[in-house]
């Protein structure tokens, strides 16, 4: 959880074991928990919120790829060290390895590591395994700025450590949140090698 956030809590408003009918609850937390899909309202002024993003972009063939000695640092196009197949990418650092314990120094990816994905590969979603695609102490946002700049989806906060690099199917729906900045998602990688 990004420093600020809000956590996540449930509060248990009816519940059978305490005589009622049935069991009712409600949540409260910040849109950008755990994985989620930012929306380019969260950083572009009159951008679209998370309802009116189209789902075809968190469905569909995605690329799993491994970025070595990531931490601390912007991952560079150099750093791919694979072909680039899918038009979704989802990039293991490796450099956030416990969501439950904050670390400062988490990858990040560079604004020309996205143009090049986007303008030279055909992607159009980026995904990464740390709570940001920007450093933690960004405030020009340079990543999701380039990523804007070419209506790219972003999937952040992604937990990868037990995936294996390849190509998988990606269903990591947001919600309908009218308005929202962001939405959380249950991101699931359907492995269809043969």
């Amino acid at each position: 959880m990004f420093p600020g956030d809000t956590g996540f809590s449930r509060d248990v408003l009816l519940s059978i074991d305490g005589g009622a009918n049935l069991d009712l609850s409600a949540i409260h937390t910040t849109v950008h928990v755990g994985a989620h899909a930012d929306a380019p309202s969260h950083y572009k002024a009159g951008a679209p919120s998370i309802e009116a993003r189209e789902l075809w972009r968190y469905y569909g063939p995605c690329q799993v790829i491994s970025v070595a000695s990531s931490r601390g640092r912007r991952v560079l196009p150099s750093d791919i060290t694979v072909p680039v197949v899918a038009p979704r990418v989802l990039l293991h650092t490796n450099s956030f390895p416990d969501p439950d314990s904050w670390n400062s120094d988490f990858a990040a990816l560079s604004p020309e590591l996205i143009a090049w994905l986007h303008d030279e590969r055909g992607v159009h979603l980026v995904g990464i395994d740390t709570p940001s695609i920007d450093p933690e102490n960004s405030t020009a946002l340079e990543s999701h700025q380039a990523v804007a700049m070419r209506d790219m989806a972003v999937l952040e906060g992604l937990v990868l450590g037990d995936v294996s690099p390849g190509r998988y199917t990606l269903v990591a729906f947001p919600l309908k949140i009218e308005g929202a900045d962001a939405s959380p998602v249950r991101a699931v990688l359907i492995d269809d090698q043969p």
